[in-house]
């Protein structure tokens, strides 16, 4: 098997045993979202997109949102967990060293972005919690958590990105009112 189709083998049944429900979906969707941004996206970008989350669906090795008490610490250390699972699953599919450290990096930087590549993943990590994860966080949150996450999710937002999110609707009209409070608050418009 060619290693890259053994990496996404591997990360694909790996999520699939997430006790999130909508992870399998995101990371498809990710990836997706990905190559509308980005459509001749490489390996890496690719790999990553669809890994960046691994973590979550490793029980014993999930980093707990409880230990932190800032939310972007908790996604750091999230991230850097998540990169640290998928370059075990890339060292043994005998992935490039290079391809490796590129995926690595990517996946650690993928919350908070910092250069073109982490800040296009971030960007298609983020559209595809508006467009797929947010109604599944809302069933689970309260209107105040959810608007919180809306909030630390639009921010991180490319212009762009926030104009798709403002097309975004969704069949609960509580939850369109809620993002569209979102926006209001972020642009500040309330």
């Amino acid at each position: 098997m060619h290693s890259l189709d053994c990496i996404k083998k591997k990360i694909e049944e790996i999520i699939a045993t997430s006790p999130v429900p909508e992870d399998p979906r995101h990371a498809r969707d990710t990836l997706d979202w990905l190559l509308r941004l980005e459509p001749d996206a490489d390996e890496a970008l690719q790999i990553a997109a669809l890994g960046h989350d691994i973590e979550r669906a490793i029980e014993t090795r999930k980093v707990r949102r409880e230990a932190y008490q800032d939310y972007d610490a908790f996604k750091a250390a999230h991230a850097r967990n998540s990169a640290q699972i998928l370059k075990e699953i890339m060292q043994e599919c005998q992935a490039s060293p290079a391809l490796i450290e590129e995926v690595y990096a990517l996946v650690c930087q993928h919350e908070q972005g910092g250069n073109r590549r982490a800040d296009l993943l971030r960007e298609a990590d983020s559209l595809s919690f508006f467009s797929l994860n947010l109604p599944f966080y809302f069933a689970r949150h309260d209107r105040e958590e959810t608007l919180r996450r809306c909030r630390w999710g639009y921010r991180r937002l490319s212009e762009r990105g926030k104009e798709l999110v403002a097309r975004l609707t969704y069949p609960e009209p509580a939850l369109t009112a809620l993002v569209k409070a979102c926006i209001s608050l972020e642009e500040g418009l309330s």
